[in-house]
């Protein structure tokens, strides 16, 4: 194992950063495997998983038995770690810009289709190695304007050749759910039965430029770009996998989930370890479309009358909103059936909030997919 250290705004008179990665294997030797953490940086519960997938990989790469390259940052987000407001922390939005420090990766498609121009040909492995090499040079001339950017970058650059890249993330409150990339649907269903997931949810494009799509949708815009004149294979397996809730931080739910990603990556060929049978899965894949969001219709106390991972159907009562003064309460019902999978931690909402979200298989939004 090698640890590196990346050091990010290192500027005379302001705030420096320090990132961390931990690399095992050989690089160059098998798939490479690319995991992160904590992106936004209040969301606990991946900081522990990576602590436990680190014990396990330690041990692994001792033995001899990680057969590919994985790169593990276990605390992706040093300058959103470092953010703390009236003594709470505030992870998810850069303070100095006001950007989801999960959005606004660089894109690196179209830069990709004119410097791939005439040099690709009819072996489907050379254009993917092609691929990854103008991907990563594109990315190391991305010239960051602060120090987000810096961090984003520094990501992003390690994660972008990835065969496969897993971001660890939760919600507010929720059961584990994951998104990723509509034509990855078949591939990412192994990992969704292993991880008990209630819910994943299928997009092409969900918006706002999320940092899996950043290392995932260029695969499949390249092969459409160019069609059959040069096959071009889907070669990152890029998801986002949503554990639990913020408060759902024990070391059950952590050695279980750490578990189940080694056994993916098991059944991927990276680590050497005993392959267990596939889980019966959960859920079958929904598109991100079908999401609905529920809001409160007036301030008010939040009465759940279903719980996280139940299916509802269309028109159940799913939550009450209470006005404790003029005693008006509201219920709320979803107009489309599905899983209820992720909610607000608040029990008292001013209108406008948000209060929860059902999966469904019917796709009937459009626009950017992704809350803020």
């Amino acid at each position: 194992m090698r640890q590196q250290t990346h050091p990010i705004a290192t500027e005379d008179n302001v705030a420096a950063y320090r990132l961390t990665s931990f690399h095992y294997g050989t690089p160059g030797r098998g798939k490479k495997v690319y995991v992160q953490a904590s992106l936004h940086a209040d969301e606990v519960p991946a900081m522990l998983v990576a602590h436990v997938l680190r014990r396990e990989l330690d041990r692994l790469d001792a033995e001899g038995k990680v057969t590919g390259e994985i790169i593990l940052v276990p605390a992706a987000n040093p300058i959103g770690l470092s953010q703390v407001i009236h003594g709470a922390p505030f992870g998810r939005f850069d303070l100095a810009t006001g950007t989801n420090f999960n959005r606004s990766y660089r894109h690196v498609a179209d830069a990709l289709k004119a410097s791939l121009q005439d040099k690709l040909g009819a072996d489907p492995a050379a254009n993917a190695a092609l691929v990854r090499g103008h991907a990563r040079r594109e990315v190391a001339a991305w010239l960051p304007k602060n120090a987000t950017e810096e961090l984003k970058k520094t990501l992003l650059g390690m994660a972008i050749d990835a065969d496969i890249m897993l971001d660890l993330h939760c919600d507010n409150e929720a059961v584990l759910h994951m998104y990723t990339g509509t034509p990855l649907a078949d591939r990412v269903k192994p990992l969704a039965a292993l991880m008990g997931a209630h819910a994943v949810l299928l997009a092409t494009e969900s918006g706002g430029e999320p940092f899996d799509e950043a290392c995932s949708r260029v695969w499949w815009e390249l092969g459409k770009h160019f069609g059959d004149r040069f096959p071009i294979p889907l070669g990152c397996v890029g998801v986002t996998v949503e554990l639990r809730g913020e408060n759902d931080v024990r070391y059950d739910l952590a050695e279980r989930d750490a578990h189940g990603l080694l056994q993916y990556l098991a059944r991927e060929g990276v680590v050497d370890v005993p392959v267990e049978p596939l889980p019966s899965p959960l859920c079958e894949p929904t598109p991100l479309e079908g999401v609905e969001p529920l809001h409160a219709p007036h301030a008010g106390v939040l009465v759940f009358l279903k719980k996280l991972g139940d299916k509802v159907q269309a028109g159940d009562a799913v939550a009450d909103i209470v006005d404790p003064v003029s005693g008006r309460t509201t219920t709320l019902r979803p107009t489309q059936s599905g899983v209820l999978f992720a909610s607000t931690a608040h029990r008292h909402l001013l209108r406008g909030m948000h209060v929860c979200k059902v999966a469904s298989a019917t796709a009937w939004r459009s626009g950017s997919l992704l809350g803020a």
